[in-house]
């Protein structure tokens, strides 16, 4: 199998991005752009998802979907076809982050964090593939967490998610292989917006993530794409049902 150089390392591939106008799903359709795909980025607000794919430039365009339904990943895929013809490659990477208490979450929080951090993952990558298997192949790579392997306090529901993708890109990528890769990277604390929104509520300390961090920093979301890229690229071609962890070694320090 030919790989192609670096910089073109996904040309002539149409790349679906969910969850892409900000952080690390952003720098992800940044960097594929930069690779040579052809990319749709996402956001619920269709002004959003328009205005960043005309920032991003290149071959770029703007879908608006509610990810965490199954109609709105069909959408998203959708817009690939329409915009493109085609989809090789799906980054679900839609989330979000609700710290909450474990005996105060609601129903309704709770629900919503496996709606969007869980099922909304797993139905993009449900209507990603039946494309790609039609297609003959194609790579779908998920976005978990530093918190399915060393879970902290107060963030239940979005632990139980992540694990969750963790546990689901295994059993999709033994029944999709060989056309279909599925592999997960693993984020650590990221220094997206995000993030510094929950630094700014007093919900996370910088400075006792980075104690914590071997590395002694937050990532930068162009750190996480990197890897993201990786497991999209030909250059994983024989890589699937694994979890790249891209935590600046918190998990591996802590034993577990």
């Amino acid at each position: 199998m030919s790989v192609n150089a670096p910089g073109q390392r996904l040309a002539g591939k149409v790349a679906a991005v969910s969850g892409s106008t900000r952080g690390i799903g952003r720098a992800i359709a940044e960097r594929f752009v930069a690779e040579g795909a052809r990319v749709v980025v996402n956001s619920r607000s269709a002004g959003s998802a328009e205005a960043v794919a005309l920032e991003i430039g290149g071959e770029t365009v703007g879908v608006a979907a509610e990810v965490s339904t199954a109609a709105g990943a069909q959408r998203l895929v959708d817009g690939a076809l329409d915009a493109f013809g085609g989809l090789d490659v799906m980054v679900c990477n839609a989330g979000i982050a609700m710290p909450r208490d474990s005996l105060q979450i609601s129903e309704d929080d709770w629900r919503r964090t496996l709606d969007v951090d869980l099922t909304g993952v797993f139905f993009c990558a449900q209507r990603a593939a039946r494309v790609m298997m039609a297609r003959g192949g194609g790579s779908i790579v998920t976005i978990s967490s530093l918190q399915a392997f060393a879970p902290l306090a107060g963030r239940v529901a979005y632990a139980a998610a992540k694990g969750g993708v963790v546990a689901m890109t295994r059993s999709l990528a033994a029944e999709w292989a060989p056309r279909v890769r599925v592999n997960s990277v693993a984020p650590g604390y990221v220094a997206t917006p995000m993030v510094m929104e929950l630094v700014a509520q007093g919900r996370v300390d910088p400075n006792a993530v980075n104690r914590r961090t071997p590395f002694g920093r937050m990532a930068e979301p162009a750190e996480v794409a990197s890897a993201v890229l990786f497991l999209a690229s030909d250059e994983a071609s024989y890589i699937t049902g694994e979890t790249i962890m891209v935590d600046g070694g918190w998990v591996s320090s802590a034993g577990v």
